[in-house]
């Protein structure tokens, strides 16, 4: 009945394979994802925006500055939020009267999206804000913004994970 008894709080048995949770990647990406985004959070909130309405719109600015026609697999896979919670966030986007869908011109099965005069505005301002802060969160990492985007890229592109 050892199964039973409390666990000590403090063990020689442990199941990490770092000494200090600082060595950790992942817990550290974690918590600087989770600070950065509760920031973002704030000051987006003035704008009516969430995080993903956000990352979608502008995702769908650039992809309307570079190329004719954008879907919502072209914003999903761009952006890498899944097709499902894409579709789900443009729907409230579509509410909220910042964009419109339509069917493609070319392809039935895809849906075309496109800001509407009001969602334009409304992304240009918020990538100000955002990118203003993005650089005021990222200075800290003083000269090596550069190399510590070029590592996120890696991370980014597909590989082996094992």
């Amino acid at each position: 009945m050892d199964s039973e008894l409390p666990v000590s709080m403090k063990t020689n048995d442990s199941a990490f394979g770092v000494e200090k949770a600082e060595d950790s990647s992942g817990f550290l990406l974690w918590q600087v994802t989770t600070l950065w985004q509760r920031e973002i959070r704030a000051i987006l909130a003035p704008l009516d925006l969430t995080h993903a309405q956000f990352v979608l719109l502008a995702t769908l600015l650039w992809l309307s500055q570079h190329q004719e026609s954008v879907t919502q697999i072209d914003i999903s896979q761009n952006s890498k939020v899944d097709p499902m919670t894409t579709s789900t966030v443009l729907r409230t986007l579509q509410t909220k009267g910042l964009i419109v869908r339509r069917e493609h011109a070319t392809d039935t099965r895809a849906k075309a999206v496109a800001l509407t005069a009001a969602g334009q505005q409304l992304t240009k301002q918020a990538v100000a804000v955002v990118e203003k802060f993005d650089l005021a969160f990222f200075s800290r990492l003083g000269g090596d913004v550069k190399a510590f985007n070029r590592q996120l890229h890696q991370l980014i592109m597909p590989g082996p994970t094992t």
